[in-house]
């Protein structure tokens, strides 16, 4: 069986909308509690394949899993870990699970940890994650596609990132929360979510400080000084900016609420530029709202606080239909432009040079058959199925359930026109009539 959406555009979303946890954060509050011996609870933990992948890595691990769907918690019990070995069949599947790297190396002195391996948006090096932690006093060796680390004793030291890579400071964080003496990282990475693991772990019993900026400095404490917690992660601003973009799209009017205007700041800024209205009614809720034509500009993907790269698609498909020529630069990876093909195919007129994107604003867009390339891209061409006219159907919905819980629910609360449907795989379909992208 194979599922789709079947999605009928034109209809302006009116409503409310619940933000979940942040997907980015809860995977790395799962991998840090393997840190502290016994039981700890994480609340607003968002129902998606992903954190079902993570909480199978650390249960391979010997932690002790409850996942109450209904609460939106896990219960991680981390008394005993029973292994070290992250397999290949666990993290080939999602990238944020090689994480786990720094709480094994931190805690248990040893890890073997599968090589994460190949990302639809293009290439994700693991090398400053091995620089740093070697850094810190581990031996590392790369054998069979799985990274081997042993450390007799983690110390301290200065780590510079020759960029700000987020999986790289959230490891080397992990490491050095039980080594001896002080960590530097040095151009760490900035992301709410570096600061809601900071935060948990400070909770924790741990001593990190400086999350947020550009340096941050973890003082290391004995494994005796760690304990297990209950916290509740931080709301996901990507899944905040893909539902007012969807607002937006459509004309609509609707209000976003549990979501930290802060960490969109960069996001909504150029929104109000196009022509959007963004109000705050509360310190976690705002209105957005869009009744003219939008209008086209130019940005560059960064690092946070820079335009955030997930949410570059989203931004695109606003593009497609505004007054004038936009020019998009992706500077974070070089295949994220992936939703563009099936954007054309649907009457957008936009030339890929590269890392450059130009846009020329079309008057509308018509529905025709789409599929999710990857998590982001599949959530944009659901919200330029909601604004085209006529019908759409997008498959290949595995890529966009990683990231977007009861995403088809959520937006039928706002009132757009989608179903989920399954359908029967066809098996005897000739080459000519069978384009596999499209399933």
């Amino acid at each position: 069986m194979i599922e789709k959406y079947y999605i009928k555009g034109g209809t302006p979303l009116k409503g409310e909308v619940l933000i979940g946890g942040a997907k980015n954060s809860v995977l790395k509050l799962i991998a840090a509690s393997l840190l502290a011996k016994g039981t700890t609870k994480i609340y607003n933990v968002p129902d998606l394949t992903d954190v079902d992948i993570m909480l199978k890595v650390i249960a391979q691990l010997g932690a002790k899993v409850e996942h109450n769907k209904a609460e939106k918690s896990v219960t991680i019990d981390a008394s005993e870990l029973t292994g070290v070995t992250a397999s290949y069949e666990l993290v080939s599947k999602m990238r944020a699970s090689f994480v786990v790297l720094g709480a094994l190396v931190s805690r248990c002195k040893e890890a073997k940890v599968a090589m994460p391996g190949g990302c639809a948006i293009g290439e994700r090096r693991v090398d400053f994650h091995i620089r740093g932690l070697e850094t810190l006093g581990a031996k590392i060796k790369i054998e069979n596609g799985y990274v081997i680390a042993k450390a007799h004793k983690l110390v301290g030291g200065e780590i510079y990132l020759d960029i700000p890579s987020v999986g790289a400071t959230e490891n080397i964080m992990l490491a050095s929360v039980l080594a001896q003496g002080s960590t530097r990282i040095q151009n760490a990475a900035q992301e709410p979510e570096i600061v809601d693991l900071a935060n948990f772990l400070n909770a924790m019993g741990a001593d990190v400080n400086g999350a947020g900026t550009s340096e941050i400095v973890i003082n290391g404490v004995k494994q005796e000084d760690l304990h297990p917690i209950e916290y509740t992660t931080i709301p996901d601003r990507i899944e905040a900016g893909t539902y007012m973009t969807a607002i937006i799209a459509t004309k609509g009017k609707g209000i976003i609420r549990n979501v930290y205007p802060a960490h969109l700041t960069f996001f909504v800024d150029k929104l109000l530029k196009m022509g959007a209205s963004i109000k705050l009614l509360d310190p976690t809720s705002i209105e957005v709202s869009c009744k003219n034509r939008l209008n086209s500009i130019n940005f560059i993907t960064q690092p946070y606080p820079g335009f955030p790269t997930d949410l570059q698609s989203m931004a695109m498909t606003l593009l497609t239909t505004a007054n004038g020529v936009g020019i998009i630069t992706e500077s974070l990876y070089e295949n994220r432009f992936m939703q563009v093909p099936d954007l054309n195919r649907m009457g957008a007129d936009i030339h890929q040079d590269r890392n450059h994107a130009i846009i020329k604003g079309v008057k509308k867009l018509s529905g025709t058959t789409l599929a999710a390339s990857d998590l982001r891209a599949g959530a944009s061409l659901v919200v330029a199925a909601l604004m085209a006219e006529g019908e759409s159907v997008v498959g290949k919905l595995h890529h966009i359930d990683r990231g977007y819980e009861k995403f088809e629910d959520k937006l039928r609360l706002l009132g757009g026109k989608i179903e989920r449907k399954s359908e029967e795989f066809p098996i005897n379909i000739s080459e000519e009539t069978h384009n596999e992208s499209y399933l």
